[in-house]
């Protein structure tokens, strides 16, 4: 599928047409229809007007036909699949990850050791 096809997509899942779709980004519908035909290359400022407009990225409007992965939530994730998907990410993300994991953990140990002491 190429990019005015996936452009047709989008518009047609919205149940636009062409002229509202042109007129909401502020282009001529003459010019927009071209865009969708395949008679002219849409400018990055015009891909990005549009997938602000259909909610997405230009990415996916350029490459409509791939499936994008979801957002990970990890507070639905047990511990093990948890530490599962850390492992997953780059040495240089792991580690920092890592760090904040420390950094909170140093915290509340302080904050637990001033508490012991203070009210003694």
């Amino acid at each position: 599928m190429n990019l005015a096809e996936n452009l047709k997509n989008l518009r047609e899942q919205k149940k636009l047409l062409q002229k509202q779709v042109a007129a909401d980004i502020g282009l001529k519908p003459a010019h927009y229809n071209k865009i969708e035909n395949g008679q002219r290359e849409p400018s990055i400022e015009v891909l990005d007007k549009l997938a602000g407009y259909y909610g997405t990225t230009i990415d996916q409007i350029v490459h409509f036909e791939r499936e994008f992965p979801q957002e990970v939530i990890l507070e639905d994730k047990s511990s093990s699949e948890q530490l599962r998907l850390i492992q997953q990410l780059t040495e240089k993300d792991r580690s920092t990850v890592l760090s904040i994991i420390d950094t909170m953990l140093t915290k509340q140990k302080f904050q637990h050791f001033f508490q012991e002491n203070m009210s003694a």
